[in-house]
């Protein structure tokens, strides 16, 4: 699949549709003066025309040569039709988003000559590290000076605000210098010990430390006092979200250290990126969605429309997923919603549990919505708009008010490679529950119908690939519980289940039970795996969320 890039274009009016470049020399050009190079643009031509009845050139001047201290002018860019700064003169292209530069001076005999020399010209440099004063900390009283690392003068984030961490900026500088020092003795001790053996027993220093650490630990589960509960909630109700909430005492001071250690550390990360210009002050990303009776904190940019994304927090119909500004509008929506499911053919239902198949092609405004949706929780998902070759597989609890959305998988409809996942999710509210591994099994019982070998599409996601890991591993370990012969054939493991043979190997190999001896491939059966596995199976009884193939009703769909 393929993702579809939306950028600001410009206007298409006939005032920004091309721009020309004068260049004027002097009579003491033999003097070997520098030419004073004029811009001019049509717009500019036009006001001098109806103005003074005659053409007049206004001299170009960058905007450093610039002292106009009586005038007030805009601090923000001219934009490019990307919607980004500029990062030098020459992107500062007023012609039309259809017609490239080269085409519109190819246009103009005019425009072609007088840039001819504009090779010569010096470029500005794009500077990331500049801070944009015009930005303020988000947090209520701060004044954005300071940095949670300690090695920035400023910040525009509450990621590295020390007020919100309930520190204060000359702390955060002391904090800072002794993570350094101690980083730079954990270097010199660890050159010393590179050349040390691998079985090598501990050093007095090592074990003075982990004796260090076990002391430091001791007192970690004591609870808290009722005076220091009483100020943690008076902290908590003068401050609500705006704070970080008080961590004394609540865990060792050595844990506590290496929590503020992490913290800082994520924070310079995101400085880097900010000063690389990858994540920009002020960017346009929505922190949280109401979601039915959940509130969720997303993890990934989604490209919503920017009159959404600005707001920070968005209201979405659980539903029919239409996504809106307040909850006054959501109200108003749900009241008059008539959704009560998603929409498609629902194939399978066994108690409370439900999947739909909904197509691409009939239903593409539910399942954009659903890829926008998707996109907060997934980070290599690139399919937003382009959803008419694919079918959608949305799992749903029933209560009395409707079927809920809990995860989905999409799937193409002629997929040359044999995927029978091209996204999947589980929501945030239902995961370590199981459903994860039920989607999973449910688009192998599709294959196993369509009589097929299926595989996920490539990359999956750090969560998707731990569940795919844990359901191959399942599916290697109940097939070797129930085998009874003495030679296996990973392709018959591949036909019986439709897993790829690849990822059968590969499953093998994670859990050491493949082998190679004497020129021929053996699998080795660990029975102490097989034991471990079973008991946990017993432990979980009638209450293991598994697919039931009887339940499904569903033939493939035709053409694929």
């Amino acid at each position: 699949p393929t993702s579809m890039h939306v950028g600001s274009g410009s206007d298409g009016t006939e005032d920004s549709d091309s721009s020309a470049e004068r260049e004027q020399t002097n009579s003491s050009e033999s003097d070997g003066n520098i030419p004073k190079r004029t811009r001019l643009t049509r717009a500019s031509l036009r006001l001098s025309q109806s103005s003074q009845g005659k053409l007049n050139v206004v001299p170009f001047l960058p905007p450093a040569h610039v002292d106009t201290p009586d005038v007030k002018q805009d601090e923000s860019p001219p934009l490019t039709p990307t919607g980004n700064a500029p990062s030098s003169e020459s992107e500062l292209d007023i012609s039309s988003p259809n017609v490239s530069h080269d085409e519109s001076l190819a246009k103009d005999p005019a425009l072609r000559d007088s840039d001819k020399d504009l090779s010569h010209r010096p470029k500005r440099r794009r500077c990331h590290e500049t801070y944009n004063f015009n930005m303020k900390c988000p947090t209520p009283g701060c004044n954005s000076l300071g940095h949670l690392t300690g090695k920035h003068e400023r910040h525009f984030a509450v990621s590295g605000c020390p007020l919100y961490h309930n520190l204060s900026a000359d702390e955060c500088k002391v904090k800072a210098t002794t993570r350094e020092k101690h980083e730079e003795e954990a270097k010199v001790q660890e050159e010393s010990n590179r050349h040390a053996t691998r079985h090598q027993t501990p050093t007095s220093r090592q074990t003075r430390y982990k004796e260090q650490v076990t002391e430091m630990r001791k007192g970690r589960n004591s609870g808290l006092s009722k005076e220091q509960k009483e100020k943690y909630m008076e902290h908590r109700q003068n401050h609500g979200n705006t704070r970080e909430p008080l961590l004394e005492n609540i865990t060792s001071e050595y844990d506590l250290e290496l929590f503020r250690k992490a913290q800082a550390r994520a924070s310079e990360d995101l400085e880097r990126l900010r000063i690389q210009g990858q994540i920009t002050e002020g960017s346009n990303m929505i922190k949280t969605i109401l979601f039915g009776r959940y509130e969720l904190d997303t993890w990934y940019h989604s490209p919503y429309p920017e009159e959404y994304a600005r707001l920070g927090r968005l209201y979405v119909c659980e539903f029919c997923l239409k996504y809106m500004k307040s909850q006054t509008i959501l109200r108003r929506h749900m009241a008059k919603c008539v959704w009560k499911h998603p929409p498609g053919d629902e194939v399978y239902r066994k108690g409370a549990i439900s999947v739909f198949e909904v197509d691409g092609k009939k239903n593409k405004i539910y399942c954009q919505n659903l890829c926008l949706l998707a996109k907060l929780f997934l980070d290599h998902k690139t399919l937003y708009y382009d959803v008419e070759p694919f079918l959608f597989y949305v799992m749903t609890e029933a209560d009395n008010t409707g079927c809920h959305l809990v995860g989905y998988f999409s799937k193409e409809k002629n997929s040359f490679l044999n995927y029978n996942v091209s996204c999947i999710l589980t929501m945030p509210q239902y995961m370590r529950q199981g459903y994860g591994k039920m989607l999973i099994d449910f688009s192998y019982l599709l294959s196993k119908v369509e009589e097929k070998v299926g595989s996920p599409e490539r990359p999956l996601s750090d969560l998707g690939l731990i569940s795919y890991r844990s359901y191959w591993k399942e599916v290697l370990l109940r097939y070797m519980y129930n085998f009874q012969g003495k030679e296996i054939s990973i392709k018959e493991i591949s036909q019986e289940t439709a897993v790829n043979p690849v990822d059968i190997v590969s499953t093998l190999q994670s859990l050491q039970m493949l082998k190679y001896w004497k020129g021929k491939h053996l699998v080795l059966k660990r029975q102490d795996l097989i034991d471990e596995w079973k008991s946990k199976e017993t432990k979980r009884g009638s209450n293991n969320k598994t697919i039931d193939p009887s339940s499904l009703k569903w033939t493939p769909p035709k053409g694929t």
